[in-house]
């Protein structure tokens, strides 16, 4: 699930120190480096569930559809219904996600289908949330944006009965002290770059 990068629309609690501007461009950069480690992956389908419309950062072999009304949790839980096996969902704002960590969330194997995986995040949310059977059921009534968030969707999935695969915990990209920590952990990827050269000419006009 992503949103369009436009400035004024995403990571807005990034403004300040950045300009909405750049926090798009951190977005943009976020999610291409998202969108490209997700396209390595061998997996029967690629969906990108998307607030907006796709732009240039978009690589090839991605159905695209349009993100559903309502809350947060009416969106994931959409997303969710429109897969019919296997399905693991994150979003756009942890760029450091490497092929390896994505491949053991996604494999599900032979685990029947009450298996889940759940990734939480530093902050209390969550970053993945895999489902062996899509039910979307899981996700609606969960308080979002909240710091028990987490808690609350992982406590969902074991009060169902699901066998809960505990992903490592990762740093979603909310605040400049989140995108500094980030950059660093992928310091090859797109997102450490535009951090790179925001940094420098902060520090350049600041002189």
């Amino acid at each position: 699930m992503a949103k369009e990068p436009v400035p004024g629309r995403v990571k807005t609690r990034l403004t300040p120190p950045y300009r909405p501007e750049d926090a798009a461009r951190l977005a943009e950069a976020a999610l291409a480096d998202t969108l490209e480690t997700v396209a390595g992956l061998r997996v029967r389908r690629r969906l990108l569930v998307l607030a907006g419309r796709p732009g240039p950062w978009l690589p090839d072999g991605f159905e695209v559809v349009p993100q559903s009304g309502g809350g947060l949790d009416e969106r994931i839980a959409a997303a969710f219904a429109l897969c019919d096996g296997p399905a693991l969902l994150i979003g756009m704002d942890t760029p450091q996600i490497t092929p390896e960590l994505l491949a053991a969330a996604a494999d599900f194997g032979e685990r029947d289908e009450h298996a889940a995986c759940f990734g939480p995040a530093a902050d209390g949310g969550f970053w993945a949330l895999g489902l062996a059977r899509s039910r979307p059921e899981l996700v609606l009534g969960v308080p979002m944006s909240r710091p028990d968030t987490g808690a609350c969707q992982r406590r969902r999935l074991v009060e169902a009965g699901l066998a809960v695969r505990e992903l490592p915990t990762l740093r979603d990209v909310d605040t400049a002290a989140d995108a500094a920590e980030v950059a660093a952990l992928a310091p090859s990827g797109r997102f450490a770059a535009v951090h790179g050269r925001l940094a420098r000419a902060a520090g350049a006009v600041s002189r």
